[in-house]
């Protein structure tokens, strides 16, 4: 198999989606790997480390595209990607469908076949989205610490405080592994943390993991709506396994927030779960609504482009090289985790919360790909 990586085009991404070491592995095993030229400097590997590796360079994304049997990257297609897909063509990345339905509709055109990270499923977890999850419930905390100083048009304060100031009020909606995170760094600083689940089970297990400087409350539209008013940092960690987010905290609520507060809404790739959100980038990350600073970039992961490489294709490789070596269908035959992953095939979209949110028909993987 030819295996493409192509250089991601989306703004401020630095991360790769594969290393020289999965590069050799697959060249071992007997396959052709194709990197376009200066893919991975944001990550810091180089052209020459690639091809130490074995991997041949080319100059265009158009060439990886056109000659690659499958597409190995971290971001979802973005419109001048759309033309370059093709069909049969195995696209393994981070989709996120429910919150585009112009990407959708493209890869529904395009005939290609998307295995998207985000949905890979193994035990109940998600393996291909839990270390970008990792990196972004810490990323959170680190990005609202900065955002709450005054010259970034927050409160003017520190997170931790200090003897004789009180410590920010920090309060996490969702307790998986984004929230987890968040709420282990904000602690770790010395804020006052509260974490809000639906899952009474989780909550017990985190209490007893927690520092004590984090609370926990049942999630409800009563307590967020009163925790967010306390907040000076809010950060939103809640996820529908390929779905929309849903949404849990209403504009009302951010008018009532203390002016100058920061909202991270870690969720805005899947559409974000507070009402006043809107996707941003690095380049310009922040909004003001309501007083209230807004931080909702959607890659935030890839402004640590070397770490987030690294820990994504950890997970990512033991499944490429999967299906590099049994093709597609037959991967996905084998192995029920990776099936899960499998949102489009040949123009049928075969993951139900995708079909569900855009009312578009659904067809099951083991009828689509009989």
């Amino acid at each position: 198999m030819i295996v493409g990586v192509p250089k991601e085009v989306k703004e401020n991404e630095f991360r790769v989606g594969m290393v020289p070491s999965g590069v050799e592995a697959l060249v071992k095993a007997g396959h052709k790997v194709i990197v376009e030229k200066n893919a991975g400097v944001g990550s810091g590997i180089t052209d020459a480390e690639f091809k130490k590796a074995g991997a041949q360079i080319k100059g265009t994304n158009k060439e990886v595209y056109k000659q690659a049997d499958m597409i190995v990257k971290v971001k979802e297609p973005i419109p001048m990607e759309y033309s370059l897909l093709r069909e049969n063509q195995i696209v393994f990345t981070y989709f996120h469908f429910a919150a585009d339905l112009p990407l959708t509709k493209a890869v529904v055109k395009s005939k290609c076949i998307a295995i998207a990270y985000e949905t890979v499923e193994e035990g109940g977890t998600l393996p291909l989205l839990t270390p970008m999850s990792e990196i972004a419930g810490r990323m959170a905390v680190q990005e609202g610490a900065k955002y709450l100083e005054k010259p970034m048009m927050g409160r003017g304060v520190l997170l931790g405080g200090v003897p004789g100031v009180a410590p920010c009020e920090v309060v996490v909606i969702g307790g998986g592994i984004v929230g987890t995170n968040a709420a282990k760094m904000a602690a770790g600083l010395g804020a006052k943390v509260t974490l809000l689940d639906v899952n009474l089970d989780r909550l017990r297990y985190l209490d007893d993991i927690m520092p004590k400087n984090v609370t926990f409350l049942m999630s409800n539209s009563y307590n967020i709506r009163e925790q967010a008013k306390k907040a000076d940092l809010l950060i939103g960690a809640v996820l529908v396994k390929g779905a929309k987010a849903p949404t849990l905290v209403s504009k009302e609520t951010i008018k009532a927030m203390k002016h100058g507060a920061v909202v991270v809404d870690v969720a805005i790739d899947q559409g974000g779960c507070i009402e006043t959100v809107r996707p941003t980038s690095h380049a310009h990350p922040t909004f003001i609504y309501g007083g209230v600073v807004h931080y909702c970039v959607t890659n935030m992961p890839g402004a640590v482009g070397r770490t987030s490489t690294f820990a994504l294709t950890n997970a990512t490789f033991p499944y490429a090289i999967k299906i590099a070596n049994l093709g597609a269908v037959e991967a996905i035959r084998r192995m029920p985790g990776l099936a899960k992953g499998l949102n489009m095939f040949k123009g049928k979209i075969t993951y139900k919360a995708v079909a569900d949110t855009f009312k578009m028909t659904y067809i099951p993987v083991e009828h689509a790909l009989n």
